[in-house]
């Protein structure tokens, strides 16, 4: 193989290898998989709220924050996804509707207003290990 045909075949290699890593960082956070269906979805995982300086900016749907309302953020459920969120160290749970996009914290799988964390746990807490359930999709 010639010097130039070799620089050819190392220039196309590097190419395809940064297009690999590109579209490896646009899968998402390493372990989370969007789910298939959303009928009888069911996630475990920590749950945080929104900080309140986010409060009044535009949320993914473009929706304004409202930390008075009962909404909540998720990596992947389609927007007006209604889910239920029971702290599993107390049993209290909330029901949300999904209109953001988040948390992209590792081991958080979701954002709360803080409102709706207030009702599931106090706001010194936190964090809190939570299980998600679907119960529909409104479409507004």
């Amino acid at each position: 193989m010639g010097p130039r045909i070799h620089s050819q075949v190392c220039a196309t290699l590097a190419v395809v290898l940064l297009c690999m890593v590109f579209l490896d960082g646009c899968t998402g956070p390493a372990g989370h998989r969007p789910p298939t269906s959303v009928s009888g979805y069911r996630e475990t995982g920590m749950a945080s709220y929104y900080a309140r300086e986010f409060q009044s900016r535009k949320t993914t749907s473009g929706e304004r924050l409202d930390n008075n309302s009962m909404t909540a953020a998720h990596r992947s459920l389609p927007f007006g996804t209604e889910v239920t969120v029971k702290n599993l160290a107390s049993g209290k749970s909330v029901r949300v509707r999904i209109n953001d996009r988040g948390p992209f914290v590792r081991g958080r799988i979701i954002d709360l207003t803080r409102a709706a964390f207030s009702r599931i746990a106090s706001l010194d807490k936190g964090v809190v290990k939570v299980e998600i359930r679907i119960n529909g999709v409104r479409l507004d």
